[in-house]
């Protein structure tokens, strides 16, 4: 069993769902930040957490200069993490232009966010150095085998990396030492794609560790996050 994924996915905070739709009922839809740049969530599975219902969300960027995927979710059952109940809906199952993909970012490691790296051998993939370092390293993180699957490359970052005009790269560690977020230049807020710098919605709305607190000073227009159905938002931008 995975530890770090089924008993440390909460980092000590309750699992608490901010929208009523079932996780089978989620489709992606594109939210259009300044007309060029378009981010499309896609529902790829769901997993147990705490007795709930936890989807499993990857992220599109369609960039005037290239597609980018952020993180790729499973495609596959593992007895490592059996115990979290995964239900499946692979990228390669459900119709996803895996051609059309010019480049994809793991946030991190952990595996329902690499598990279908393999489907992308030869494209670059980036990942912080230390993310890698960890996930090849580290006993009970991830799972291995998904990490440094047949044709993945990847493209270690060390810091911040502007990945094409108006979209870049921010470690955000917490969650693990070397998570990353993707910030996307939406005017005069950033949309962020966050990944599990926060889990659920309170751990943005009161930060605790270096990642949270450096997407609250980005002062987003919003944030993904891989593991919520709707973008979370400041307070103050909030309808009321």
């Amino acid at each position: 069993m995975v530890h770090v994924m089924s008993r440390g996915y909460l980092s000590g905070g309750r699992l608490t769902r901010q929208t009523g739709a079932a996780p089978a009922d989620v489709k992606g839809y594109a939210v259009t930040t300044d007309g060029a740049i378009t981010i499309t969530p896609v529902f790829v599975a769901d997993l147990l957490a705490e007795g709930e219902r936890m989807p499993v969300f990857v992220h599109v960027i369609d960039h005037p200069d290239g597609r980018v995927l952020v993180d790729t979710g499973m495609t596959e059952l593992n007895e490592l993490v059996m115990d979290m109940d995964p239900r499946l809906r692979p990228l390669d199952e459900q119709g996803f232009d895996l051609a059309g993909v010019d480049m994809v970012v793991n946030t991190h490691l952990h595996f329902d966010h690499c598990g279908g790296n393999h489907l992308f051998a030869g494209k670059p993939i980036y990942v912080q150095r230390q993310e890698l370092e960890d996930a090849r390293r580290l006993d009970d993180y991830t799972i291995r085998e998904w990490v440094d699957a047949p044709g993945v490359e990847y493209v270690s970052v060390d810091g911040e990396l502007e990945l094409l005009p108006g979209v870049r790269l921010l470690p955000a560690p917490g969650h693990t030492r070397g998570i990353q977020v993707v910030v996307v230049d939406t005017g005069e807020h950033p949309t962020v794609i966050a990944g599990d710098v926060a889990v659920w919605f309170g751990q943005l709305d009161d930060p605790q560790d270096e990642g949270q607190h450096l997407v609250r000073a980005l002062d987003p227009e919003l944030v993904w996050l891989a593991h919520e159905t709707e973008p979370w938002r400041p307070e103050h931008r909030r309808a009321t």
